[in-house]
């Protein structure tokens, strides 16, 4: 016989109405905890729930979501932006913000219902958590024990240089940098990942670093006004400072944080800052399927536990399910609102499926997935999807034909050459397997950015920095967003910039931007 103790507190709500209070919020959040690492077995940082207004919120949304931010005139735009539609009706605001930190910070709206705190707790800090501490991009590629501290040191650096450089001086670096940060992360695993808790102490070494093989690199470059030297040991000398250079590279502002000729010690500090943080969310750009699906699915399973056993009443599961079924809604495609699949209905429904196929499979889903149908561990099927897959290996894996099906899903070619679309692929053994092939592409993030990479520096005449766009099925780059880069490019170089256009089939030049130096 149970325990009558146990019994009537598994039949007693945590709370009843609309309202918390700080007591309430602790009940839930161990309430949920017992759930999250008994039940579903997953692994978290230690969690830090703040509460924060409307306001707040609209201020972490300007300054990218992290907690610390430097000054930049960019953020206050976006504020104003997101406030003014926000005020007029036209925009909501996020329940949460959840920081990949340990520890993991989560930001709560005091205005959120007790129901909807219980949810974005649930939600953030334990689904987006675990995913944060065990996937492996964000393993690979994050530190999220120094991240805070070094937001705290980049914050006072750009102060310091604010006011010994002035604001105009630091606000051209920034500007120019921000217009490069996504082409100024490492995509492989070639370079270790930031320390992020040695910065400082690196940054003060700084002015101490000799760079005498840097100054060497520019001043035994070829010129007019130079004794003539031996062709055959010129161009070996030419090779072994391109060789020096690390050309080819892909990562821009590396290159230019390392090597530009103009730069002061603190504009390059100012490079590495920027860096570094499009570093810190580069990971974020191919997990944003598989983060939100991995946290609605987990706050999903814990609002439902909740119910059963009795923790939550009727109300607030009917509150959670209204606002559960909103963030999962996903329009067809021939609806007008259809602008491509949302991320948490996509990723739930997936996750869901996942389970099911461990749980309850099919003939089919034993066909399909003969490794994990029927094996009864979905949870622990799950855990491992979320640590070792990205979005683009996660839907070429586990996307079934069941949720094909019931997706709708089908592929059409749009060939502009043909006078109509052409349907590629149905419902059937070959046609999912090409959807979902199709589908996959679609998350692969070297298909969605553009592949730029410094190939050369012209060191027998105005050193400039030649980079090549390696262009896939005919996607050129628009001119007019293409030289407004190159011109950052210019500003931080020093010297002129160079963008090749180059076919990725048969290498032939496609088009050459070049942009001055600046006056």
């Amino acid at each position: 016989m149970p325990d009558s103790g146990l019994r009537l507190e598994a039949a007693t709500p945590i709370f009843t109405g609309p309202n918390w209070d700080f007591p309430s919020l602790r009940k839930v959040y161990d309430a949920i905890e017992r759930i999250a690492l008994d039940e579903l077995g997953l692994d978290v940082y230690p969690v830090q729930i703040e509460v924060i207004t409307s306001e707040q919120m609209l201020d972490a949304y300007a300054s990218v979501g992290l907690p610390l931010m430097y000054r930049h005139w960019s953020f206050g735009k976006r504020f104003a932006f997101h406030e003014t539609l926000y005020r007029r009706g036209l925009q909501g605001l996020a329940y949460e913000i959840v920081i990949n930190s340990n520890p993991c910070i989560c930001y709560i709206m005091e205005e959120n219902s007790m129901t909807m705190q219980t949810l974005v707790i649930a939600h953030a800090a334990f689904g987006h958590n675990h995913f944060f501490k065990n996937n492996y991009l964000f393993r690979q590629w994050t530190d999220a024990n120094g991240i805070l501290d070094y937001l705290s040191f980049a914050r006072d650096y750009v102060t310091k240089c604010e006011e010994r450089y002035g604001v105009e001086a630091v606000e051209r670096v920034l500007d120019a940098a921000h217009a490069l940060k996504d082409h100024g992360v490492n995509r492989y695993a070639h370079r270790s990942k930031p320390n992020l808790a040695e910065e400082q102490r690196r940054a003060e070494e700084w002015r101490a670093h000799s760079e005498a093989t840097f100054n060497d690199l520019w001043r035994t470059v070829p010129g007019a006004g130079k004794d003539k030297e031996d062709p055959d040991n010129a161009e070996a000398r030419l090779q072994e400072i391109k060789r020096d250079l690390g050309l080819p590279e892909e990562n821009l502002l590396y290159l230019i944080e390392k090597r530009a000729p103009r730069l002061e010690d603190w504009q390059r500090e100012l490079v590495r800052i920027v860096r570094l943080i499009a570093q810190y969310f580069y990971p974020q750009k191919q997990l944003q399927l598989m983060n939100e699906g991995c946290a609605t699915f987990v706050h999903y399973q814990i609002m439902r536990r909740l119910h059963d056993k009795g923790q939550i009443t009727e109300g607030s599961m009917l509150e959670f399910l209204h606002s559960h079924s909103s963030v999962v809604f996903q329009p067809d495609f021939d609806d007008p609102r259809f602008s491509g699949f949302n991320p948490y209905a996509l990723g739930f429904a997936m996750m869901s499926d996942i389970h099911r196929i461990c749980e309850d499979p099919t003939d089919e889903d034993r066909e399909w997935f003969p490794d994990i149908a029927g094996g009864g561990d979905g949870y622990g099927v799950l855990r491992h999807a979320w640590a070792n897959y990205r979005d683009e290996s996660f839907v070429l894996q586990y996307l079934s034909p069941a949720l094909i099906r019931r997706f709708r899903l089908f592929q059409v070619s749009d060939d502009s050459t043909k006078p109509a679309l052409r349907v590629e692929a149905i419902h059937d053994d070959f046609g999912y397997r090409k959807i979902r092939s199709a589908l996959s592409r679609q998350y692969d993030l070297s298909r969605r950015e553009p592949d730029i990479q410094v190939v050369d520096v012209d060191l027998r005449g105005d050193r400039c920095l030649v980079l090549a766009h390696y262009v896939h099925d005919g996607v050129l780059l628009e001119e007019k967003s293409s030289r407004a880069v190159l011109r950052h490019s210019a500003v931080l170089w020093g010297y002129s910039v160079k963008l090749l256009e180059i076919d990725a089939a048969t290498d032939k030049t496609l088009k050459t931007y070049e942009v001055a130096p600046p006056g």
